[in-house]
């Protein structure tokens, strides 16, 4: 019989928490974690999903965290493995994605010996480096600490603000025989405390009392809590806007909603937030980004704010705002729904604001009008993008889970893919902006969900960098599909450099600069074909029209 051993140990626990998948790359000092997964799937247990590259996995391990709600888990071995994850640890931290980052080292008694791949304390520092990516950042330098720094990395993943762990552990803990098993409970690692803030829930309750007009400003945050947080603006008849990454939570068809405000945004949430009759903003599960408040605009960020979260390094973002309120979201908002409800029985009402109807300026009935409406239905070759992103809105089906990768793919889907779903279906992560997260995210998003299509969208300039995972995706059979803008640039740095009269340069995939910038396109679907997967060129409106999607997933 095969001994037990405290790389065991870590998958068990993983097994206790629900976690199916480890995302990594094996290698010879993490090689103990990857037989203990060998064992694990033989049983039943967890198993190790390969990737092409390490930032790759985490960008699996985070796609899978978002799909599921679980904790996303990515392995690798020393020295450059370990590196190479960083990148997409620190998209995780910036976007708070629950994720534990299990590394390895060489051999304790190796420290310091220029041992091959040696990224301890005494070489290339590995734990140091992710101390400033993660929350939690810590080196087994003991087996009988194994347990207690497992279950610390754990429980941080689930504080407030959430975010990645890291657990650096030599090969030779890894493989040693431990008698210890798992005995803490699943729902004592991971929970979420339910928070409120009675005194400033009940200033709020003053502050409401007192005005008629009330607007809103949703963020990213408010997963969990859209369902309590739709109610309550439509008791107190609040129009509302989102940020970039906070549409994902609305019904963008609904009544009261006027679009997005900052990057890729529309005017009329703009003009929104500059309507003299406004008395109080409303800023809900917001971080307050320079991308979600148009550079931090006055215009939303003011006074007039009262700024409602469960972080409260986001209230830094807001020190003008008259009151903080800090707690869970769905407990808050259905506190004051209970408030305004019984208010409502005593005949108090809002009377909120009268806003212009826009909804012929919008190809998808929302009350709010987008740019260039005339290039929303343009035959024009190239192809619009405003033609591809609301064909795409209205064509893919109910519940596509829908990946938007760094770079123009972000302002075009911002503006043009309205969806009523508010089921948080649609997917960036602008806060740490890494090109290519969006083709990990998606492959880790539909190993969770194999029953839902996946879309990736990114550009030809994030292909380029992490389009390889493509071929994991094609090796596990995931219904994903992946497609690409080929603009033959790096787009939003070729438009950048145009609006800021700088010089134009480096923004070129293939070809030289006095060519056209539509000449020596690279053929990505040959790309494709080469690994075995399908590739398709689409070139013209009725091109596009004619994908058979259903096929595709």
């Amino acid at each position: 019989m095969e001994d037990y051993t405290a790389a065991d140990l870590i998958v068990e626990y993983l097994h206790h928490l629900g976690v199916e998948y480890i995302f990594g790359i094996p290698g010879g000092a993490i090689e103990p974690l990857y037989n203990a997964l060998a064992r694990s799937e033989r049983n039943g247990g967890p198993r190790a999903v390969v990737s092409r590259h390490e930032a790759g996995a985490a960008f699996m391990a985070d796609g899978y965290a978002i799909e599921t709600g679980k904790l996303g888990v990515v392995c690798a071995t020393t020295g450059p493995g370990t590196t190479n994850l960083i990148t997409g640890v620190a998209n995780a931290l910036a976007d708070n994605v629950p994720m534990l980052v299990i590394t390895a080292q060489t051999a304790l008694p190796k420290f310091g010996k220029d041992a091959f791949q040696d990224s301890s304390c005494a070489a290339i520092d590995t734990v140091a480096m992710f101390r400033h990516c993660t929350r939690f950042s810590t080196l087994v330098s003991h087996p009988e600490q194994l347990e207690s720094k497992l279950i610390s990395a754990l429980m941080a993943t689930h504080r407030i603000p959430k975010g990645p762990v890291h657990i650096s552990i030599p090969a030779d803990i890894l493989r040693q025989a431990s008698q210890t098993k798992p005995h803490v409970r699943p729902e004592a690692l991971l929970h979420d405390f339910t928070l409120k803030d009675k005194a400033a829930l009940e200033k709020l309750n003053d502050e409401l009392g007192n005005v008629n007009r009330i607007v809103m400003f949703l963020g990213d945050g408010c997963a969990g809590a859209a369902d309590e947080i739709m109610r309550f603006a439509e008791l107190v008849n609040a129009p509302f806007v989102t940020g970039p990454m906070g549409k994902r939570w609305v019904d963008e068809t609904h009544p009261l909603y006027r679009g997005v405000f900052g990057f890729g945004g529309h005017e009329d949430a703009q003009v929104l937030f500059n309507n003299e009759e406004v008395e109080l903003v409303l800023a809900v599960g917001a971080s307050l980004s320079e991308m979600g408040t148009g550079g931090w605009s006055s215009t939303l960020l003011n006074e007039r704010m009262i700024h409602i979260d469960s972080s409260v390094e986001h209230f830094t973002r807001s020190p003008m705002a008259k009151l903080h309120v800090c707690g869970h979201l769905n407990a808050v908002f259905n506190k004051l729904i209970e408030n305004v409800q019984q208010a409502r029985n005593w005949g108090r009402s809002w009377k909120g604001l009268k806003l212009e109807d826009h909804s012929s300026q919008n190809p998808f009935g929302g009350r709010f009008m987008v740019d260039s409406l005339e290039a929303t239905s343009s035959n024009e070759v190239p192809i619009k993008p405003q033609r591809l992103f609301t064909y795409l809105a209205k064509r893919l089906p109910t519940g596509t889970r829908t990946f938007f990768d760094t770079g123009n793919s972000w302002a075009w889907s911002t503006h043009y893919y309205q969806r009523p779903e508010s089921d948080g279906s649609y997917r960036m992560a602008m806060g740490f902006g890494a090109m290519g997260w969006a083709i990990g995210a998606s492959i880790g998003c539909s190993i969770a969900n194999k029953k839902t299509p996946t879309v990736c969208v990114t550009g030809d300039g994030a292909y380029l960098m992490s389009g390889q995972e493509i071929t994991t995706a094609a090796q596990e059979g995931l219904p994903v599909v992946m497609l690409i803008l080929n603009d033959n640039a790096y787009g939003m740095i070729m438009h950048g450099q145009r609006l800021a009269c700088a010089e134009q340069i480096g923004y070129r995939l293939s070809g030289n600069y006095d060519q056209p910038i539509n000449k020596d396109l690279i053929n990505f679907a040959a790309m494709a074909e080469s690994m075995g997967v399908e590739g398709i060129v689409i070139e013209t409106p009725e091109e596009m029209e004619a994908i058979d999607f259903e096929r595709l997933f």
